[in-house]
């Protein structure tokens, strides 16, 4: 067992020093405080796994029970996984970020996975959802600082976050809604959220539904000065002197005068059913919203050209259709579930089958699109069923609910290496 103990990470987020700064950063001539290459960035997303709270030691994972974390560094080591997506956020629940417990142990696996390789990258998650639990939680000086306002001995306003017109309040549920960008105190939250995150290790931060949270922000300007910000504040508060930012783009990107606001793209897979051979899902370009072959291109934050950014597809969750079980090739729910749920039901050779045909049909039809292969992700199988991880760990008396992918994606990954060289 890993013996977690407590550190001193939040006392200094409170005084907005950065630990990061005590310490020796990267000097990478392909990632530095000037950006990321493109074949250095691309190495990063050849080798992404979505791995949703792997950063939450139980009992602070907001989505479900998730033990076995050291099985998870030890995976992490065997497939050579570099990016480790979600590895940390709140939906719900933030309350949770005043303990220092929670912080501390996110810390402690971030060290214990650099012990076996200090490549590796974690990710954060900005949500767009927030609930009346963020009152509970005192602004930081250094988070007034980082947006140039003056600091105030107070506490978050969840009405702050609010869309003055009343859209998408009380979108998830009563007292739970999606935070507008326009507004200034979602602006404080964010980069409080991506302080405290970097804090712990992140180094890069996906932002979720953009187009919900720039719900009044059609021309992008309110994003495009806050990340500006960010990105300043992460010049000295990570390795790396930078934040690889991403988000879901439905519209195929976050470009302004043609520059990316982001450093790549990423969106769900689309798994579309398959009427005629129960459970079968596969991959079509132009499905539904599909982000294939609609990457928008232009200069990235590091300085290069892209004809079409690089983006990440995954296995996204986001809850049961009306018709689980029902094939419908018309909607974004594979036979009536989101595409883990889906995944997650199929017998152990379909789904290390569907993962080489995955990650081999990207390749084939977008050369800019890269699989981020599932390892942990929360999964739902009924509105009346508890809700579960997926682990595509080897199954074994260390993580007896793995469901045995692992080799699979080792396998795919070191195939592909070695036809690059």
């Amino acid at each position: 067992m890993l013996a977690f103990t407590q550190r001193p990470a939040a006392a200094l987020l409170a005084a907005g020093i950065s630990l990061w700064a005590m310490t020796a950063r990267s000097q990478s001539p392909s990632f530095n405080e000037k950006g990321i290459t493109r074949p250095a960035l691309e190495h990063y997303l050849d080798h992404a796994v979505t791995m949703t709270e792997f950063l939450s030691v139980d009992p602070y994972a907001s989505d479900a029970p998730y033990p076995h974390k050291e099985d998870d560094i030890r995976l992490i080591r065997n497939i050579g996984a570099k990016f480790i997506g979600r590895a940390i956020y709140r939906w719900g629940g933030e309350s949770v970020l005043n303990n220092k417990d929670f912080l501390s142990r996110a810390k402690q696996l971030v060290q214990e996975v650099h012990k076996n390789d200090p490549e590796v990258i974690f990710q954060a998650a900005l949500f767009e959802q927030i609930s009346e639990q963020v009152n509970t939680i005192p602004v930081p000086a250094w988070a007034f600082k980082a947006l140039g306002l003056p600091a105030e001995d107070r506490h978050f306003q969840y009405a702050g976050m609010l869309n003055t017109k009343g859209k998408l309040v009380d979108h998830w549920s009563k007292g739970n809604s999606v935070p507008d960008i326009t507004r200034v105190e979602t602006q404080l939250w964010f980069m409080f959220l991506a302080g405290t995150y970097m804090e712990v290790g992140c180094e890069a931060l996906h932002l979720g539904q953009i187009a919900l949270i720039g719900m009044e922000d059609p021309q992008l300007t309110e994003w495009a000065a806050f990340l500006e910000k960010l990105r300043a504040y992460a010049k000295d508060h990570t390795r790396h002197h930078w934040v690889l930012l991403d988000a879901h783009t439905p519209s195929g990107g976050m470009v302004v005068n043609g520059k990316s606001l982001l450093d790549f793209n990423s969106f769900p897979l689309r798994i579309k059913s398959v009427p005629a051979h129960p459970q079968e899902g596969i991959l079509e370009v132009g499905f539904t919203d599909a982000l294939f072959g609609r990457s928008k291109g232009g200069i990235t934050p590091s300085g290069w050209k892209a004809a079409s950014m690089p983006y990440l597809v995954e296995l996204d969750n986001f809850g049961i259709s009306d018709h689980p079980g029902v094939p419908d090739t018309t909607t974004i729910y594979p036979w009536g579930f989101d595409e883990i749920s889906w995944f997650y039901q199929q017998p152990e050779q379909y789904r290390n089958n569907w993962l080489r045909y995955a990650h081999q049909w990207v390749a084939d039809h977008d050369a800019n699109g890269h699989l981020q292969m599932p390892v942990t992700r929360v999964v739902t199988l009924g509105r009346k069923k508890p809700r579960l991880k997926y682990r595509a760990n080897t199954r074994s008396a260390q993580c007896p609910d793995g469901m045995n992918n692992e080799a699979t994606i080792k396998s795919i990954w070191q195939t592909a290496d070695a036809r690059k060289k």
